[in-house]
């Protein structure tokens, strides 16, 4: 990780002058923590194979068993083979270094048997599930996780990974509640429901969420307990990897959503409390407790906590052919008060005492590793911090990033439908917002991701039209709530796909305006699925509303892949508060919209480069359950007025047009 340029990312942005030297140290940092790692000698990929090492795995002689415990002082397997009693013959001994191993004859385990650890320490002892466990499965009835013995045919991988794509349109989905019916869904159906139609709407990438497994399902995945296995929810590790190599074959990336910022403090099931203490892989004390999630804390600074988390994504990686990570919860990873109750409007804030800078080597490093794995990977940060360097080349001082979500959109969007009249938009406001970003960062749009829908909260269209979602929804029975609703949920994706810097995300049917919240089965709901399901009836039902904003999304999607949009930086042409009209060029593309409530305009005439158009997309088409008054057959001639060129508009209210050059 040889310094290039270190002093790049201060050239680009010289509000980080004051903060070289900080920028210097964090860099060598990362630099030195790598030698520390790869002892100078060995790839930064070779010391992140702790899956390879702990664990359950055959061996030549039968199968070994080996796991870090260094508090402990005995540990025993038990489990089926043992008809789970506590037996001297399955005791482990220790090999130093805090590791402790057992070797067993071939005969004593068999595939499908279930196990687990007997951990004693100098104050008392309880079962534990195994860290580095790859397989762990939950008793229907007690609802109890045991590890359990895989040794399946391997699976026969089909399909390469298709190209990298030089923009990611993201399908941010969760396979467990991907099924119409109220059930937990699975890996097979995914594959088999699913994925047909995200690609037919036209995404390149699929985020999965929970896949590593949790015991809570409420949680949606984002209290992990075992880290290297893939939810038994939805199935085996094999259909997992079959619903990852059908992806591939569908020429659509695959990423998973990685949970690295914390783990869930059940300690039966998780890591928490593994070997007695409480400073294995975590903070000890109350620095290791995250005080609004109630989970783990990792302390990024330690070895075993490095080789810990690196090992999961080498072990992903090249076990599951995952194309890359979203890194969830990198906010709370970097900041001692997790980023809780603050506004980042300081650059000081990202360079000051409150950053744990042992969390910020450890992302570059993570970053330094996909790509020694994989140089096709990608990797997204969820940081709404807005740390500088973030989405930047590590080599050149940042973080290594390729994108990082751009969390203030949502947020804008939320907020401008919460407090304005539809009136009071600011064209400008709009056009600064979807496109206000680091330059030298590329970023994932998005207007709503899971976030939004969750109970409690609301999708954007939900906002909008409220309980009609339930009633009014027909075709055949037009509502002035329902068509506003409908309206700017068209034009609202498509200004802020159409803006996007970097890539775009949507989650899973929101593309079509799902009606309900996503409400997990818990206790409070009976345990009830009806929330945690899509009806993906009703986007293919042509007498309502749904079916148009689905179609809608899908040829969205395909115009700004087949015209390569966002290779092309956007160009804003025109804003007119008064009449609500934006207008901005991107490729050989101009996007003309009227956010106005009511107000058409005719003959307007906005500045155009001298070319003949034609219309490529409009929001208002029939076929998207608009009212059809745009003649899209309709070609545009420029014509020139004071030496400038100029379109003459039809821009009916509520409208969003695309026009492609001839």
């Amino acid at each position: 990780m040889a310094v290039k340029t270190l002093s790049k990312l201060v050239r680009v942005d010289p509000y980080l002058k004051p903060y070289a030297e900080t920028l210097r140290k964090r860099h060598e940092r990362a630099v030195l923590r790598q030698l520390e790692l790869t002892d100078g000698k060995q790839s930064l990929s070779d010391a992140a194979n702790g899956h390879l090492y702990y664990g359950l795995h055959k061996s030549e002689n039968g199968w070994v068993f080996r796991e870090k415990a260094p508090n402990a002082k005995a540990l025993y397997l038990y489990g089926d083979f043992s008809r789970w009693e506590i037996k001297s013959e399955f005791a482990l001994h220790p090999i130093g270094n805090g590791d402790w191993e057992i070797e067993l004859p071939e005969f004593a385990l068999k595939h499908g048997m279930l196990y687990k650890l007997w951990m004693v320490w100098h104050s008392g002892a309880d079962e534990r599930l195994p860290a580095y466990a790859t397989r762990v499965v939950q008793d229907d009835t007690t609802k109890v996780f045991c590890a359990q013995v895989w040794d399946p045919k391997p699976y026969v991988w089909q399909w390469p990974a298709p190209p990298k794509p030089a923009h990611p349109i993201i399908y941010e989905a969760h396979v467990g509640m991907s099924s119409q019916e109220a059930k937990i869904s699975s890996y097979w159906e995914f594959k088999e429901i699913v994925l047909p139609r995200i690609k037919a709407l036209g995404y390149n990438m699929i985020q999965l969420m929970a896949i590593q497994e949790h015991p809570y399902y409420g949680s949606f995945g984002y209290q992990v307990s075992n880290f290297f296995a893939p939810s038994s929810r939805f199935g085996t590790p094999e259909e997992l990897k079959e619903l990852i190599d059908t992806v591939h074959r569908e020429g659509i990336y695959v990423i998973l959503d990685v949970v690295h910022s914390h783990s869930v403090s059940n300690e039966k099931e998780g890591i928490s409390l593994f070997d007695g203490s409480d400073y294995l892989y975590f903070h000890a004390g109350e620095k290791g407790l995250h005080p609004v999630w109630g989970s783990r804390c990792f302390d990024y600074g330690k070895q075993e906590t490095l080789h810990f988390l690196m090992s999961n994504l080498k072990y992903w990686l090249e076990e599951f052919h995952f194309d890359g990570f979203r890194f969830d919860g990198v906010t709370s990873m970097c900041y001692w008060n997790h980023g809780l109750g603050v506004d980042f409007v300081d650059y000081a804030q990202y360079f000051d005492d409150n950053v744990d800078e042992d969390a910020v080597t450890y992302l570059t490093l993570a970053n330094n590793l996909v790509r020694s794995v994989n140089p096709q990977a990608i990797t997204i940060a969820e940081d709404v911090s807005g740390m500088p360097g973030m989405a930047f080349p590590a080599e050149d001082g940042g973080v290594g990033f390729d994108y990082r979500m751009s969390m203030g959109i949502a947020d804008y969007w939320v907020k401008t439908l919460k407090t304005q009249s539809d009136e009071q938009w600011g064209m400008g406001d709009i056009y600064f917002r979807m496109t206000d970003k680091r330059n030298e960062e590329q970023t994932i749009s998005y207007v709503e991701c899971h976030d939004q829908a969750m109970v409690g909260d609301k999708t954007l269209i939900f906002r909008m039209v409220d309980s009609k979602m339930y009633t009014n929804m027909s075709v055949l029975t037009p509502d002035m709530d329902v068509a506003r609703g409908v309206a700017l949920h068209k034009m609202i994706r498509l200004v802020t796909l159409t803006l996007a810097s970097g890539g775009y995300l949507n989650f899973m049917g929101n593309e079509f305006g799902h009606p309900e919240w996503i409400d997990f089965p818990r206790e409070g709901n009976g345990w009830s699925c009806q929330y945690a399901r899509r009806q993906w009836n009703l986007a293919d039902d042509n007498m309502l509303q749904y079916a148009g904003l689905n179609r809608f999304d899908r040829d969205m999607i395909h115009l700004v892949e087949k015209e390569h949009l966002l290779d092309f930086l956007p160009e804003k042409i025109w804003e007119d508060n008064n009449n609500k009209i934006l207008s901005y060029r991107r490729g050989d593309c101009l996007f003309f919209y009227n956010f106005h409530p009511c107000q058409s305009v005719k003959d307007y005439e906005i500045p155009c480069d001298g070319n003949q158009y034609k219309i490529v997309l409009s929001s208002d088409s029939p076929s998207y359950n608009g009212f059809g008054n745009v003649d899209e057959t309709v070609e545009y001639n420029a014509f020139v007025e004071n030496g400038r060129h100029y379109l003459k508009m039809y821009l009916p209210s509520r409208t969003a047009l695309v026009l492609k050059a001839l």
